[in-house]
């Protein structure tokens, strides 16, 4: 399946929480109190509204069999111990089976398998791509497949136990010492014991790990030895082979791609082989890597075949400084700079499982700030834009839904519902006739901004072009609090403003003669309309003179100014404005 020259705008969501209906979660509670979404929930309707938002790609986090506490052990999958669990559902990035589906996932047990493969189906009729995760890095702490196919051994089945570190081993082990972290793993049941203790996942080599580390994971041996530094990866280390047929088997079942975890605590090298090999056969299959050192962003996409990387250490931190910490918005310019010639491999993002909700009391505190961000982060590059579900409706993360606590993330441990997707999701009608004002429009206001990503050619295909080094000094603008860039394309160019400001302002943007000519400009009088909002413009563009606009607080506007000369605003009815109605594309912002 091809998206073609669409941008890659990605939708991540957790099947577990994502449709799950349950109004009356308990913290801590269990598949039976809680419940959890299905797979099958994702029919055909329930994708359309999905797409609807501009959204082109689904990441389904939690698919791949993880440990959990909750028993399975009636179909034939071994109880996983739960002292080294981390809630009752478990972590996602603790694998038990790469071969198989997580179990609470499925209606029919004995079916996850074919559920997921027509859940591929489902996805790709939709016309969109989906994307699952690869966990290279770790494993669970007790890892078996009893659904790998014939001939292929689990992990740590052949190593030799004995040795710190070989070559072929799968695991490092801690030479005669008992796994014995620094908290009880010895309650609930059946202690926990391993011996010899295994390296934890986070690369903590020590039998004595803490409750903060990795701890319900293992460290994969990819041929590394970190006692010397040497690397050993001639003949080609086991573990390698084991994970290139992972990657494999399931690009054999449809899947489109591949969000990888933590790339940079595997070996480069391993990368740069396995990659084209898997390409060699699944062409189509793109690598996404989570990567957090702008440093190691070249060599990943260069020699290690990447087709795009986590931008989060860079624009993403920047535009946290600049909602929370009060950094200025001309930092925004070493942000493209940082990645000049590699922007459009990167994946930009205000939220993912990672990171705290925008809405959140650690992040902005109200979701309806967000459009300043979100315009400047989907907008600056051609690059893949990702938004984390519920962050459309602004959700904000309140609950202390168990292990997780209150930490202003949603949950990945957890069984749990959310009232913002619930209330939207509706038992499958979708129809968001439960949410509120805001979150109708917030709704709306993304659905405008990422189908405006793939409908404008200058926004799909265009060039970058800062303004801010001719307007750092240019009265009426202020650098401290407004951004300001042109997208071009052929006839299509696109002035973007935003104002990160909690003061409305008149903003005045200054654009130079270089930039007429790059993006085939002409001077005149313009009558446009903004693109988000509907509102008419009225100016005089001029290389030698500036234009003025008129700016609401924490707000953004896209003027068309090429020489299509296009008005493409759409004023919405008072029913609309108030967020009473389904969006119909467009929409007006709601004063705060």
């Amino acid at each position: 399946m091809s998206i073609g020259k669409e941008k890659l705008i990605i939708y991540q969501l957790f099947p577990r929480i994502f449709t799950n209906t349950n109004p009356n979660c308990v913290p801590w509670g269990t598949l039976q109190q809680n419940g959890s979404g299905k797979l099958n929930d994702f029919t055909p309707e329930l994708l359309s509204h999905i797409k609807e938002l501009g959204v082109n790609c689904i990441w389904f986090t939690g698919v791949i069999e993880h440990a959990t506490k909750t028993d399975f052990s009636e179909y034939g999958i071994a109880k996983d111990n739960p002292n080294v669990v981390k809630g009752e559902a478990g972590s996602p990035y603790a694998i038990k089976d790469y071969y198989d589906i997580a179990t609470a996932l499925a209606e029919s047990v004995p079916d996850r398998m074919k559920e997921f493969e027509a859940l591929v189906r489902r996805v790709h009729a939709e016309k969109m791509k989906i994307l699952i995760d690869f966990v290279p890095n770790h494993t669970a702490r007790v890892y078996h497949s009893d659904s790998s196919p014939a001939g292929v051994e689990d992990f740590g089945t052949q190593d030799n136990i004995n040795m710190n570190f070989a070559p072929d081993n799968n695991y490092y082990y801690i030479s005669n010492q008992r796994f014995y972290p620094s908290f009880d793993i010895s309650g609930g049941g059946e202690p926990y014991v391993e011996f010899p203790a295994k390296a934890t996942g986070n690369d903590c080599f020590t039998a004595f790990c803490s409750q903060y580390d990795w701890y319900e994971t293992v460290k994969l041996n990819y041929g590394h030895d970190y006692n010397d530094g040497s690397d050993h990866f001639d003949p080609v280390p086991d573990t390698w082979h084991k994970m290139l047929h992972i990657l494999k088997f399931w690009a054999s079942k449809g899947v489109d791609g591949f969000r990888c975890d933590m790339v940079f605590m595997v070996p480069l090298p391993f990368w740069h082989w396995a990659i084209p090999q898997v390409k060699k056969i699944y062409p189509h299959v793109i690598f996404i890597g989570e990567i957090y050192d702008v440093g190691l962003y070249r060599p990943f996409l260069d020699y290690g075949c990447f087709d795009y990387l986590y931008d989060k250490v860079n624009l993403y931190d920047t535009l946290v400084g600049i909602e929370k910490q009060g950094l200025s918005a001309a930092q925004i310019t070493g942000c493209w700079q940082t990645v000049d010639g590699i922007g459009d491999k990167m994946v930009n993002f205000l939220e993912n499982h990672d990171e705290v909700r925008f809405g959140s009391k650690a992040y902005a505190g109200d979701s309806l700030r967000v459009v300043p961000s979100l315009v400047v982060s989907s907008m600056i590059s051609r690059g893949p834009f990702l938004i984390y579900y519920g962050q459309e409706l602004g959700e904000s993360a309140r609950d202390n839904e168990g292990f997780a606590g209150d930490n202003d993330r949603t949950t990945i441990f957890d069984y749990w519902s959310l009232s913002t997707i619930r209330r939207w999701y509706d038992g499958g009608k979708c129809d968001g006739d439960n949410l509120s004002p805001h979150e109708r429009w917030l709704r709306n206001v993304y659905k405008t901004i990422l189908t405006l990503c793939n409908t404008r050619e200058a926004l799909r295909d265009g060039n970058f072009f800062d303004l801010m080094y001719v307007n750092l000094r240019q009265p009426g603008f202020d650098p401290h609090s407004h951004f300001a860039f042109l997208r071009y394309n052929g006839d299509d160019v696109l002035l973007i403003i935003v104002n990160f400001s909690r003061e409305a302002s008149h903003v005045s943007v200054m654009i130079p003669q270089l930039a007429f000519e790059m993006a085939g400009l002409e001077e005149g009088e313009i009558v446009t309309a903004d693109l988000l909002w509907g509102k008419p413009q009225k100016f005089n563009l001029s290389a030698s003179s500036p234009l003025t606009v008129y700016m609401s607080a924490a707000d953004a506007l896209v003027l068309p100014i090429g020489k299509k000369k296009d008005v493409s605003g759409h004023k919405m009815k008072g029913s609309e404005l108030r967020g009473e109605k389904k969006s119909s594309g467009k929409c007006r912002k709601i004063e705060k």
